[in-house]
């Protein structure tokens, strides 16, 4: 009788040995994460439960902090009592063919319309990730109030703009919505006045939100990949987000 852990022939498939073109190819990845530290919007709880300083054998980090701040991937129960959840949303959303809108270097407080969007994203086609990459962050710190005050934003037309192109998924670098620079003094809006994730979300259109580093993205079209925690039943998702040019 075989051993337990024997596979029948029929229990694998063999991979390919087929030879492969070895030439070489940039596959340095680019890093459009934002740090997750102690942040005024964000408060995070930071503590060590096991500490080589008192005699531990190993270091333990203990961290808490809400899905919602630093870059993070938003499902559609963020908004909507019946709308997905992190994990019904699989990888194959958030990772992939990506173009990218460029309008490196917006004004403050740029409505971003429809119009616009036609201008700067003709190359976008149905069913891949859109970008955005303005390079807020360079304009205004996140770790400051102007980040939100100033933002540009989309305006509704933007959204149904995007909408009809049939995203995956759409990745910001700027707080998209107008409104969420309200939250800020504690005003909540309607919500159609949160145009991205009324128009987007409701679609199950994911949102990545809070990209940095974008200056780098300088090609038209990239490989994009979004890794949300794999937290079940949530509204969100902290995510690690890198890039690659194509």
């Amino acid at each position: 009788m075989p051993a337990s852990n024997d596979l029948a022939p029929n229990d694998h498939t063999p991979i390919d040995l087929a030879p492969i073109d070895l030439a070489p190819i940039d596959l340095t990845p680019i890093d459009l994460t934002m740090p997750i530290a102690d942040h005024f919007r964000w408060p995070v709880e930071r503590r060590l439960v096991a500490d080589h300083g008192k005699g531990d054998l190993f270091q333990v980090t203990w961290q808490g902090f809400a899905v919602h701040g630093f870059t993070h991937m938003d499902s559609p129960r963020h908004y909507f009592p019946d709308g997905k959840t992190t994990d019904d949303i699989g990888l194959e959303q958030t990772v992939g063919s990506a173009a990218v809108i460029d309008l490196f270097g917006i004004e403050p407080m740029t409505a971003i319309d429809a119009e616009m969007l036609d201008a700067n994203g003709a190359h976008v086609v149905s069913g891949e990730i859109v970008v955005f990459r303005t390079g807020w962050g360079e304009r205004r710190s996140a770790s400051t109030p102007d980040f939100w005050l100033d933002a540009p934003y989309l305006e509704r037309s933007a959204a149904q703009w995007l909408l009809a192109r049939s995203p995956k998924a759409v990745a910001f670098d700027f707080p998209q919505d107008y409104c969420i620079r309200l939250l800020l003094s504690g005003e909540i809006r309607p919500i159609e006045e949160h145009v991205s994730h009324d128009v987007l979300l409701r679609n199950d259109v994911v949102l990545i939100e809070y990209l940095t580093n974008t200056r780098a993205l300088t090609t038209a079209r990239i490989s994009f990949c979004c890794l949300p925690l794999k937290l079940p039943d949530s509204d969100g998702a902290p995510a690690r987000v890198v890039a690659w040019l194509n």
